[in-house]
């Protein structure tokens, strides 16, 4: 039991959270970019509902990596984080872009056959681009530039 009670303390107490959290988005955001392209190329259906899945949940991931980072940013860098506002600008754009995309694309479950296919498959290269800068920008924070 003591042995639980330390790795609680350590995971939510001693380490940072953000560290934990932010590779669902980065992951996510790239399966997503992925399978919407394996869709285009197969004309598969269903590939292009595991898009919409994957981005439905990087939005929903996007949420929980900014609130740690927010967080983290104010324990470990006193809100001094390098790049901290830039970082707040690109989390914000990211959840609003793959919300987006989730919510046009649930109301709109034909939308891949019906609307341009290149623009909707350009807006899951632009969320997975910027899940890819913010994933940059993180690696100056720890390890500089």
């Amino acid at each position: 039991m003591e042995f639980i009670k330390r790795v609680i303390h350590a995971l939510t107490v001693l380490h940072p959270t953000h560290p934990m959290f932010v590779h669902f988005p980065i992951a996510l955001t790239g399966a997503a970019f992925l399978f919407i392209l394996l869709a285009y190329w197969r004309k598969s259906a269903s590939l292009e509902q595991t898009a919409f899945a994957n981005i439905a949940l990087a939005s929903i991931a996007t949420i929980a990596a900014g609130i740690t980072g927010y967080l983290d940013n104010i324990k470990n860098y006193v809100g001094e984080a390098p790049n901290a506002s830039t970082k707040i600008i690109l989390a914000i754009t990211l959840f609003i872009l793959t919300s987006g995309i989730s919510i046009v694309r649930y109301r709109n479950p034909d939308l891949f056959k019906k609307a341009n296919p290149i623009l909707y498959m350009a807006s899951y290269g632009v969320s997975f681009g910027i899940a890819l800068v913010l994933a940059f920008l993180g690696g100056v924070i720890l390890y500089g530039f």
